[in-house]
């Protein structure tokens, strides 16, 4: 019996990374855009985010990784675009020269066709996605997530490696505020840092008048953040 001696060059070479690690290695910061309730206003506040970044001279990406609704093509009026391919890997579209998204819709051939995927396939896409899109050069990343703590919240937080943090979106209504604690568990239990909460739609701006009118009450927001010892916040009125 002879024993089989391993090769020299095979003990000595270091194990390949993954392709994630390798790909977001050259995008400084992560940031993930969560909401535990739909309707919120969620993926607006991402793609202003991403545009204000943009404008302030940063290298910003955008990433819209709600499979079963993607609206960022439709914010940045981009429905009709479709991403090339090259030996990078998936070129994201060009809104500015130093903004660029990504998303499921600009991969529908008809806007209206609805994706039914389980669990996996959503999994596998954002992975996809977060592996094989050739941002480049980021300043910041914006990952922007379907409402819930669901299948891609988590997947997003497992696969990025130190994700620099999640900016929390909701409106002041009771029900909203549910959701969002929810998140702030969410992201507590995968030591995602919380970078602040953003009380969107917090009132209506009278076009006669110019005084704000609190449609959907107020001081829900406060309440809660004093509750889990939170004072990162911002408000948004319409």
């Amino acid at each position: 019996m002879t024993d089989k001696v391993q090769p020299l060059e095979s003990i000595s070479k270091k194990p390949e990374e993954p392709k994630i690690v390798v790909n977001l290695r050259r995008i400084k910061r992560k940031i993930m855009i969560m909401s535990g309730k739909g309707g919120v206003g969620k993926s607006t506040i991402a793609a202003n985010l991403a545009a204000g970044l943009a404008l302030r001279g940063y290298r910003v990406g955008l990433l819209d990784c709600d499979i079963h609704g993607p609206t960022i093509p439709t914010i940045f009026g981009l429905e009709s675009e479709r991403p090339n391919v090259n030996e990078e890997g998936i070129l994201p579209i060009q809104v500015l020269p130093n903004l660029s998204v990504m998303s499921v819709g600009f991969l529908l051939e008809n806007k209206d066709s609805p994706i039914i995927w389980r669990g996996p396939a959503k999994m596998g896409a954002i992975k996809q996605f977060l592996e094989e899109v050739s941002w480049g050069e980021l300043d910041f990343l914006i990952i922007d997530l379907p409402p819930g703590t669901g299948d891609e919240p988590l997947s997003v937080a497992q696969l990025i490696p130190n994700c620099d943090g999640s900016v929390l979106v909701t409106t002041p209504q009771d029900v909203a505020l549910i959701s969002v604690r929810k998140s702030i568990k969410f992201s507590e239990k995968l030591k995602v840092p919380i970078i602040g909460l953003v009380d969107n739609m917090h009132g209506l701006i009278c076009p006669h008048c110019g005084k704000p009118i609190e449609v959907f009450g107020t001081g829900g927001v406060e309440k809660s953040l004093k509750r889990l010892q939170y004072s990162n916040s911002c408000q948004t009125s319409y």
